[in-house]
């Protein structure tokens, strides 16, 4: 059996040096690969972005078409509330005269039943 083997100073620091050396080149292959994949995923996150901006135009086109179609819908609600309530009011006026016109029938003969009633006394 060979007894315990002692590096010295010397191979430990040289030990030392290619493992510093060996890590390196594991770090500089890896920063390599690193790069592409880095790469790749920031396209993909490009992508990602571009087609979530694409997503909010369509929402906001859409939006904006909902809100006109609304406006033309309440405009067109106003303008038939307004023909409505246009009609309600002649309606109103043609009933205020027929009243009226009743109220002086009525006051004509009324006038007629007391001239009458003066006359035969």
């Amino acid at each position: 059996m060979s007894a315990f083997k002692t590096d010295s100073f010397g191979d430990r620091v040289r030990n030392a040096a290619s493992a510093r050396k060996a890590e390196l080149e594991k770090f500089r292959t890896k920063t390599e690969v690193d790069e592409k994949v880095v790469a790749e995923r920031e396209a993909a996150r490009r992508e990602i972005v571009a087609a979530r901006e694409a997503r909010a135009l369509e929402r906001k086109a859409a939006a904006d078409e909902k809100q006109a179609r609304e406006a033309v819908e309440k405009a067109e609600r106003d303008a038939a509330l307004k023909l409505e309530q246009a009609a309600r009011e002649v309606e109103a006026a043609a009933e205020a005269e027929r009243a009226a016109a009743l109220e002086a029938e009525r006051k004509l003969a009324r006038d007629a039943r007391y001239a009458a009633r003066k006359a035969r006394k």
